[in-house]
């Protein structure tokens, strides 16, 4: 496991293979449980998504979500930016290339903004997620946000967003900053 802004967590997974195929824990409580601040997962989601989906950058406001985001099959940018304005990083953002074949993990606590890119067509990311969906206390961060600079490595044209996503505000309006 390697630290990264403060919180966030990448976790090797380890895959035992043979002549019958792969084995993966792909949780294990006890094994997270002191490596970070371990929360009780209540909900689990599972999205498919078509190569050039950008999907994010989505927080909730008072039931902040800590994520454990790994990727089923194919291949995502993940991204999480710190929303602590009290933090050192604030506003700073962590990248990682997550896999089916790589088999890592990233956990992204509560306080973040969470989004990723799609890398490849019928890419399956399956997340924990510690508190439920809360609609009226969504939030979100316009993908292309100048201040934060993400390099998602795509032009802008071939971004595929869903119309919600396409009109998130710029961090200092939707943060009030």
């Amino acid at each position: 496991m390697r630290q990264l802004l403060t919180g966030v967590k990448v976790i090797e997974l380890k895959r035992y293979k043979d002549n019958r195929g792969s084995f993966l824990e792909t949780h294990v409580q006890e094994r997270e449980v002191g490596l970070f601040n371990y929360p009780t997962y209540v909900q689990d989601n599972e999205s498919t998504s078509k190569k050039n989906v950008l999907r994010g950058l989505h927080y909730q406001t008072r039931h902040a979500q800590a994520k454990l985001i790994r990727v089923v099959r194919g291949k995502i940018l993940d991204v999480c930016v710190d929303l602590n304005k009290q933090s050192p990083n604030f506003l700073d953002h962590y990248s990682i290339e997550l896999s089916s074949d790589n088999d890592l993990c990233l956990f992204v606590p509560g306080g973040y903004a969470h989004g990723f890119l799609s890398l490849e067509n019928d890419t399956i990311v399956s997340y924990k997620c510690n508190d439920y969906y809360y609609p009226k206390e969504q939030g979100g961060i316009i993908w292309n946000d100048k201040d934060i600079k993400i390099d998602w490595g795509i032009l802008e044209k071939d971004v595929i967003l869903s119309e919600k996503d396409s009109c998130l505000p710029i961090a200092t309006k939707a943060l009030n900053i």
